[in-house]
């Protein structure tokens, strides 16, 4: 059990990098004016946008900003925290990975949703989104996986509080 936590681990490891740097470069295009950015991500947006055909990306539904602005308060710092906490082999990680992989799993169904039920997706796009769900759930997993083994090791010692006397 613990080789296949170091193996999610490893795969984690990577994919929290990239939300790290990548989320706040491409979601902060999503909900602030194109201008204020540097013109090499203005253009790596927009070259996405047309190969992929990111109609979401384009389009800027409310719900999907609404999902970028959660994601830029609260996933991107949890994936920073988590980056620390793999790094440092905090006992924590398994729950902040349990958030994180939660709220992921919980956009993307909403997102997928939307892309099948609306028929605007390609194939092509269909496959950028659906590995970000595999990655929420693979996050849940951890999570769940580090709370099944804390269980099951030692117990602790149930420490009963004394009654004062008088």
């Amino acid at each position: 059990m613990e080789a296949f936590c170091k193996a999610i681990d490893a795969v984690l490891l990577i994919f929290y990098t990239i939300m790290a740097v990548g989320a706040p470069l491409i979601d902060f295009q999503i909900i602030l004016p194109g201008a204020i950015f540097p013109t090499f991500l203005v253009d790596l947006y927009r070259s996405y946008t047309a190969e992929f055909g990111d109609y979401l990306l384009v389009e800027k539904p409310h719900f999907l900003v609404g999902f970028v602005w959660q994601e830029l308060l609260f996933l991107w710092p949890l994936s920073v925290a988590n980056l620390y906490a793999i790094l440092a082999r905090k006992s924590w990680f398994g729950t902040t990975s349990m958030l994180y992989g939660a709220s992921l799993v919980s956009h993307m169904a909403a997102v997928l949703g939307d892309m099948i039920g609306s028929g605007k997706a390609s194939d092509k796009m269909l496959m950028m989104y659906v590995p970000f769900l595999g990655f929420g759930v693979l996050a849940l997993l951890r999570g769940l996986l580090s709370q099944s083994n804390n269980e099951s090791g030692g117990k602790r010692p149930i420490v009963l509080a004394r009654r004062k006397r008088a």
